[in-house]
């Protein structure tokens, strides 16, 4: 007989030192791995404020998403996952943000809310103008004669690190000073690009024949982690970002080397959301870890992801009690070109 899944404590404050400690205890019982990744889309802290004037009022928001029937939903989509596996199976992606866009569309076609997902707008043929990432209806007035708002939203999650040595004594911390572990880009630039462009798609003239009537509502959700160095991690939090953000931390190759640390894991790119869960027997030891990310920066400089692991209680698993990016030596100073306001 299948088990009966946890009561959902809704009133229950929430316990967070680490992002970690509340996903493990709301989400302990989660054995799947997209499961717990579904999970951790729905009820991650916004990584942005959403009250923050720079914003201008257009960051969505989960909250409320969790009520005891999505609770109990993905409880038993955990222990029968195949509806979900073969959801996924449709469009396979090694890219991050498409495999986080998939565990959403799930979510919100379970919902009965989805309009449309990935809906690309062209102006001609050949002439791409955008994509709508979600059109999602939202009830509006009461249940019994409730009307349709069609909202449109941006969805991103992201992943940067803390760059603030050109900063100032005394300056504010800013979102361009997080820089992409690629160095691609930074958050201030994504959030302008989102913002300015991406959430203007709705009035183009050639999105109108994609929409059943005009968008009442343009906003981004965004999720993601952010990643400090050193001190770095004690600094408040930069303006414009939710001060319940999930955080990690960074560090040079060199400087891991002096880090305690016994059991770990490299994450795929694909593990990058929730906390991770992971067998005694695919766990490293530090010098296993040392030669790994050895050979990784013989051939390449994009900084790789790691967790530190744990026992869990009596359980065959190690749980993730923190998670950092370890960065080739030179990483910082070339991130140093890239973390300025406006660059």
């Amino acid at each position: 007989m299948p088990t009966k899944p946890p009561t959902l404590a809704l009133n229950k404050p929430a316990l967070p030192p680490t992002c970690q400690t509340d996903f493990h205890r709301r989400w302990g019982h989660l054995r799947d791995p997209h499961v717990r990744a579904l999970a951790w889309l729905l009820t991650a802290p916004n990584l942005l404020d959403t009250q923050a004037e720079q914003w201008r009022g257009m960051i969505a928001s989960l909250d409320g998403a969790m009520d005891q029937a999505t609770f109990n939903w993905l409880a038993a989509l955990d222990a029968a996952p195949t509806e979900l596996h073969a959801f996924l199976d449709i469009r396979p992606s090694t890219r991050l943000g498409h495999y986080a866009e998939e565990l959403l569309a799930f979510y919100f076609r379970r919902q009965g809310i989805l309009f449309a997902h990935g809906l690309q707008v062209r102006a001609s043929k050949g002439d791409t103008v955008g994509e709508f990432d979600f059109l999602l209806w939202h009830k509006t007035g009461p249940a019994s004669a409730y009307e349709s708002a069609l909202l449109h939203w941006e969805f991103a999650t992201k992943f940067y690190l803390l760059e603030s040595s050109a900063a100032g004594a005394g300056s504010k911390i800013t979102a361009d000073y997080f820089v992409g572990p690629n160095l691609a880009d930074t958050l201030g630039a994504k959030m302008r690009k989102i913002l300015d462009r991406q959430l203007m798609l709705g009035q183009h003239p050639a999105a109108q024949i994609h929409l059943p009537q005009p968008v009442a509502s343009d906003q981004a959700l965004i999720k993601g982690w952010l990643f400090y160095h050193g001190d770095d991690a004690l600094l408040p939090p930069a303006i414009g970002l939710s001060p319940a953000h999930c955080r990690g931390f960074w560090c040079s190759l060199t400087e891991f080397e002096a880090m305690p640390a016994e059991r770990l894991a490299i994450l795929p790119r694909l593990s990058w959301l929730a906390p991770a869960r992971v067998s005694p027997f695919a766990a490293l030891d530090k010098p296993q870890l040392q030669d790994a990310l050895a050979a990784q920066f013989s051939h390449t400089t994009m900084p790789v992801l790691v967790a530190l692991l744990q026992q869990h209680g009596d359980q065959n698993c190690l749980l993730e009690t923190s998670r950092g990016f370890i960065v080739p030596d030179d990483w910082r100073s070339k991130a140093q070109q890239y973390s300025q306001p406006g660059v």
